[in-house]
């Protein structure tokens, strides 16, 4: 079931042929964009033809600042923009919600696409995760964010401070499953990103996520209440649940994912094949209003705005407290650690758009991953999954329309390297499954 935003989606408050000049300016914040808007906006070449084959389709999100494009895409007046009056930004209730709304479509009453976790392009595309093994083809568009995640831990283990290093819990889970009770690791959804980022931290500190502890699902804006009523003993999530559950005095974040991998990507705009093939003009609308969104959500001076955007209640109903610090790079870790000014801000699209460009060896990480814990076969053909579903040619094509100067053309952004010294070279993936200690395949 989707619950779509206050606003309906026919009523855009927007002028359909876009914002005013001083706006567009604060908006792109790049004198290209400015003068590229001749031929994206409805007035110039972009409409020239038939313009976008449909005036809008749904896409869900959760309660998580990364979906901040899609919603000040919305808020904006983007879509309008680019000539589609009638986009709905659903809401959706968890990560399961969002597959089964997937895999109903829009002309059924669910979603043609939206903001999803990365692998789910893959395991929805293969089938691992729908109903009855049903592929689904996916394709990811673009690349919503990096950073801005975080792992938490419980007050139980308070005295223990645990940071990047998750040895310290080693003992006291021994200890706790010796007197016969239940440890509990929670993530958003199996093969996810949260659900990749708990199982490493914990596999680089000796803890085997699939027998020294039970990894479960909790959707995500369920986190904090389940950690108060004590139903866990750590989670991984992303914002702003992580700082509301600090804010709370419940537990305390051990480390934010950037400092796992600084720069790791996160969410993504993943949308249904069929959708995308038969609407081409306006898949490129979409992705031009997304894309202009992140850049105007990755400008400092906005974050404070984009906080109280997402806070209200029709998006997330969350107090801007519990989101704007995060998005500064303020983190108040709890348990008496904070670090103002950091880089672990969450990122939306980086120079020249090198955050929200789907690079295919980040995508070649997410499968290697998901094999090394048995979500994947080791005999899949990881480059054709990737090829197949990674659609960085349509990215490369809006940011062509939208003017971005220094746009990535390549398909890999090189040897990744992770916080326990551990390194990913997405030429030899196998050869990293190989070095990993704690796995599910020989």
């Amino acid at each position: 079931m989707t619950h779509s935003s206050k606003t309906p989606a026919r009523t855009a408050a927007a002028p359909q042929t876009g914002t005013s000049r001083r706006e567009f300016l604060n908006l792109s914040g790049t004198a290209a964009l400015l003068a590229a808007a001749k031929t994206a906006l409805p007035s110039g070449a972009f409409a020239q033809g038939a313009g976008p084959e449909v005036k809008g389709t749904r896409l869900g999100y959760i309660a998580l600042t990364d979906a901040a494009p899609l919603i000040i895409a919305k808020e904006k007046g983007l879509y309008t923009k680019y000539g589609l009056p009638d986009m709905d930004i659903a809401k959706q209730a968890s990560w399961g919600a969002t597959r089964d709304n997937m895999a109903l479509g829009f002309k059924n009453n669910g979603i043609d696409g939206g903001h999803i976790l990365r692998p789910k392009t893959h395991l929805y595309s293969t089938g691992k995760v729908m109903q009855n093994g049903q592929p689904l083809p996916m394709y990811t568009l673009l690349n919503l964010n990096e950073d801005g995640q975080a792992i938490s831990v419980s007050n139980e283990y308070k005295d223990l401070n645990v940071q990047k290093d998750a040895s310290p819990l080693k003992q006291a889970f021994e200890r706790k499953k010796a007197a016969g009770k239940e440890l509990t690791a929670a993530m958003t959804f199996p093969g996810g990103t949260h659900d990749l980022w708990i199982r490493y931290w914990l596999a680089a500190g000796g803890i085997d996520p699939d027998t020294d502890i039970k990894v479960i699902v909790v959707p995500p804006p369920q986190m904090v209440a389940n950690m108060k009523v004590g139903t866990m003993d750590c989670f991984c999530v992303g914002e702003p649940w992580n700082e509301q559950l600090v804010n709370q005095n419940i537990g305390y974040s051990a480390l934010t994912t950037g400092e796992l991998w600084f720069r790791h990507p996160e969410k993504i705009l993943g949308m249904r094949a069929d959708f995308v093939d038969a609407n081409p003009k306006a898949t490129q609308a979409i992705l031009m209003a997304v894309m202009e969104a992140q850049i105007w959500a990755d400008k400092m001076e906005n974050r404070q705005e984009l906080a109280e955007i997402v806070g209200k209640r029709q998006w997330f109903n969350v107090p801007t407290g519990d989101i704007n610090k995060r998005l500064l790079g303020d983190i108040n870790y709890g348990n008496g650690r904070e670090a103002k000014g950091t880089n672990l801000y969450m990122k939306f699209w980086g120079e020249g758009g090198a955050t929200s460009y789907p690079w295919k060896s980040l995508d070649t990480w997410f499968v290697t991953e998901n094999i090394r814990w048995g979500k994947f076969e080791p005999t899949i053909d990881i480059k054709a999954l990737v090829d197949k579903t990674n659609r960085a040619d349509l990215w490369r094509e809006a940011a062509k329309t939208l003017g971005v100067a220094g746009a990535p053309t390549a398909d890999s952004r090189g040897v990744e390297t992770f916080f326990d010294g551990m390194k990913f070279d997405p030429a030899a993936p196998l050869d990293y499954l190989r070095a990993l200690k704690i796995k599910r395949v020989a």
